[in-house]
Parts: structure tokens; C-alpha cells; sequence
């Protein structure tokens, strides 16, 4: 496939890749020629890729990817009312995860993710602020209060404690058969 015809997230693909494999700052500019783009979209993709938790760094000598130790992940399968939002969300970072997202399977619409990264009972409070200041609703509610949350802890120890925590208060629900076979 041409540059011309790559999607948005084909480029920002190739921008990661581009940084994870170069030893030293790229700058706008070269990551644009070689993306087949402008610095200006290379500007825009970077802010993009940074909504999503993706750690790129701006230096005098151009970009630089910063690369985290990885830490566990875990994808819990929740369900519960609206009411019932801000205490799973804190349950799971008062027990050190952070809840990376948010999804829902809709038999309809397919596989629907939105970026949280809540770490705190801060971001759990700003999260419900926001909610409560806007028009919308949690995504919870197309689906019957059945939703998906990525966790992220510093070990697997801790994304056990979440489950039970989640499992004693009654919001952690079973995975059916095709949700075990697909990857969430």
C-alpha cells in the first residue's frame, strides 16, 4: 500500500514503529517524509497518539518515543447501574489499577473503546464531572450496564485483589463463550 493510501491509523502505526526503532530524536519534519506527509500531520498524529496514553516526548532534536515497563494488564468484564459507576471505578484504583478504558461489545454496532486512563479517586471525580457537565451517557447503557474495563497494576498480585474486589461486590460478570474466544 502507497503512502497515499494509508489510513490515519496506519501512519500513526508506522510513526510508533519509526520511533521505537530510531536511537536518537526524529524530528517533524523527517518523521513527515517518511510517513509521506506534512510536519503538521505528523504534529496532529503525535497529540493523537498521546490521548491514548502513548508516551512521546518533544525535544530541541525532535520526538522520542518513552518507553514504560510494561506492567500487567487484565480485561475485567462489568456489569451494574449508573449509580454504581464512581464505586467500581474507585474499588479498582483504591487496589493500584488504573482503568485504561472502557468498552462495550454491541451486537449491533460492534466493539465500541473509549480511552479513560483513571489512576486515581481525582480522575474518578473529574470523569464523573465531566459526565455530569455534558450531554452524554455512559457507554454502559447501550448495553444493559454490561461493559468491558481494561486494568493496568504493577503486578498481577494486585489485578487479583481488583477481581475479587469486583467479584465480592457482585460487578464482575462471566464471559460468554464467543467474548472467551475473542480477544478484547
Amino acid at each position: 500500500m502507497g503512502k497515499e493510501q494509508q489510513t490515519g491509523e496506519q501512519r500513526r502505526k508506522q510513526l510508533l514503529d519509526l520511533l521505537r526503532q530510531s536511537a536518537s530524536p526524529l524530528s517533524g519534519a523527517a518523521l513527515g517524509e517518511k510517513t509521506g506527509v506534512s510536519r503538521q500531520v505528523v504534529v496532529q498524529d503525535i497529540a493523537l497518539l498521546r490521548t491514548k496514553g502513548i508516551r512521546i516526548v518533544s525535544t530541541a532534536r525532535g520526538y522520542v518515543l518513552v518507553e514504560e515497563q510494561k506492567q500487567p494488564e487484565r480485561t475485567f468484564k462489568v456489569c451494574h447501574t449508573n449509580e454504581q459507576v464512581a464505586d467500581e471505578l474507585q474499588t479498582m484504583v483504591d487496589y493500584g489499577g488504573e482503568v485504561v478504558d472502557v468498552m462495550v461489545n454491541h451486537r449491533t454496532y460492534g466493539k465500541v473503546t473509549a480511552p479513560l486512563h483513571v489512576k486515581s479517586r481525582r480522575d474518578v471525580q473529574n470523569f464523573l464531572d465531566d459526565l455530569k457537565s455534558s450531554k452524554s451517557s455512559l457507554l454502559l447503557n447501550i448495553t444493559s450496564g454490561y461493559h468491558f474495563h481494561t486494568v493496568r497494576a504493577e503486578s498481577e498480585e494486585i489485578l487479583d485483589e481488583i477481581e475479587q474486589a469486583l467479584k465480592d461486590k457482585g460487578y464482575l460478570v462471566e464471559r460468554l463463550a464467543y467474548e472467551l474466544a475473542q480477544k478484547s
